[in-house]
């Protein structure tokens, strides 16, 4: 278990209470948890700030197990696993959560977990014939947008919202686009691993 896995574990454990935060029903059980009032127009509950914080920090464990491993070759098969299950339990449950109580639109989370899926299905095949798939630009860059657009959502778009923009909305489309771009590069750059 060194550091880069050590990090990997704790987006994990990280998601899991992201995941506890705003699922919980705090109001079922007794519990008020305060709201603040911006503009006199927005209503902010605390519980999503938290959960926002929370995915802002394990997105920089995202960054930082990888860039370890690699500076200090420290490169696993366990890591690579963990790394692709704790990128999933973390963005995908947030985007479910998120898209069940109304702030994104299903629309972009059925395209990027269709897509996530669909790449996933093809870095196995690949890996079975003994080649590694590499992460693309395309992939970068939507990875990017998403963690961006999920990171503003959970933080009700602001500071953009007091001045009307959805900057969250607008960076949550681009990803689904680049998803699916992505998601096409993938297939073409490893289509000869897919034929035989």
């Amino acid at each position: 278990m060194n550091l880069p896995n050590k990090l990997t574990m704790s987006r994990i454990v990280m998601a899991i209470i992201i995941i506890l935060i705003l699922l919980i029903p705090f109001d079922n059980l007794g519990i008020t948890l305060p709201q603040l009032y911006i503009n006199e127009s927005i209503v902010v509950n605390i519980k999503y700030l938290i959960a926002g914080v929370l995915f802002v920090l394990a997105s920089i464990t995202d960054f930082f197990d990888g860039y370890i491993a690699r500076k200090y070759n420290l490169i696993t098969n366990f890591g690579k696993m963990i790394d692709a299950i704790a990128d999933k339990i973390l963005v995908n449950s947030v985007l479910i959560i998120l898209t069940a109580f109304g702030f994104i639109h299903p629309i972009i989370t059925v395209i990027i977990i269709i897509r996530d899926s669909v790449v996933n299905s093809i870095k196995m095949l690949a890996g079975n014939k003994g080649h590694v798939v590499a992460a693309i630009k395309m992939g970068k860059l939507k990875t990017a947008c998403l963690m961006v657009g999920i990171t503003l959502t959970l933080f009700y778009n602001l500071p953009f919202e007091l001045i009307n923009l959805r900057v969250s909305d607008f960076l949550l489309v681009i990803a689904s686009i680049l998803s699916v771009i992505s998601g096409f590069q993938y297939y073409y750059l490893n289509k000869e691993y897919l034929k035989s």
